[in-house]
């Protein structure tokens, strides 16, 4: 059986665990909060993994990159692929409300399967679960927190400097 491999990247919002199988990334942890991961006593740190991953998430919160092409992993059910493939078609910087993303994958009266399945997302940011809000506009829950949400909002719509002020606040 092939080993998860995982690193630590530093990031602007904290340390992210990237943890996945040969070069495909399986998931992105959070420090802390509802998305923090919890390192298995099998796994195996290599922090010399997931180099793609690691260059492109640093041109990401640079902002110099907007759309990611990595090898992914991510295990969930149909509706949950379906749901999290549907999200990395939100151009970046824009936000939708679960009930449109539930429309956009055909299943317009699921809006509240679709929260679940975003809420699940093994791979934030890659696969940009903070691009969805509610159907007023507000922010709604988000596995980093929503301060993390804000932030990265901001640095998609250019808004980096006072993106990056607003975290080290924090």
């Amino acid at each position: 059986m092939p080993e998860t491999r995982y690193t630590i990247l530093p990031s602007p919002i904290g340390p992210l665990v990237l943890a996945g199988i040969d070069a495909r990334l399986a998931c992105i942890g959070f420090p802390a909060g509802k998305g923090a991961v919890t390192l298995k006593s099998d796994w195996l740190r290599d922090d010399t993994a997931f180099g793609q991953a690691r260059a492109q998430l640093d041109a990401y919160f640079a902002g110099r990159l907007n759309r990611f092409d990595l090898e992914l992993a991510p295990r969930g059910t149909p509706f949950q692929l379906a749901v999290w493939q549907a999200l990395t078609e939100i151009p970046p910087g824009e936000t939708i409300s679960y009930g449109e993303l539930a429309r956009r994958i055909g299943r317009p009266s699921a809006s509240r399967a679709v929260g679940a399945a975003n809420g699940a997302n093994p791979l934030p940011i890659v696969v940009p679960c903070h691009r969805v809000i509610g159907a007023g506009g507000a922010l709604t829950g988000f596995a980093g927190g929503l301060e993390t949400k804000r932030f990265l909002l901001a640095l998609e719509r250019g808004q980096g400097a006072a993106a990056q002020a607003q975290m080290s606040l924090l």
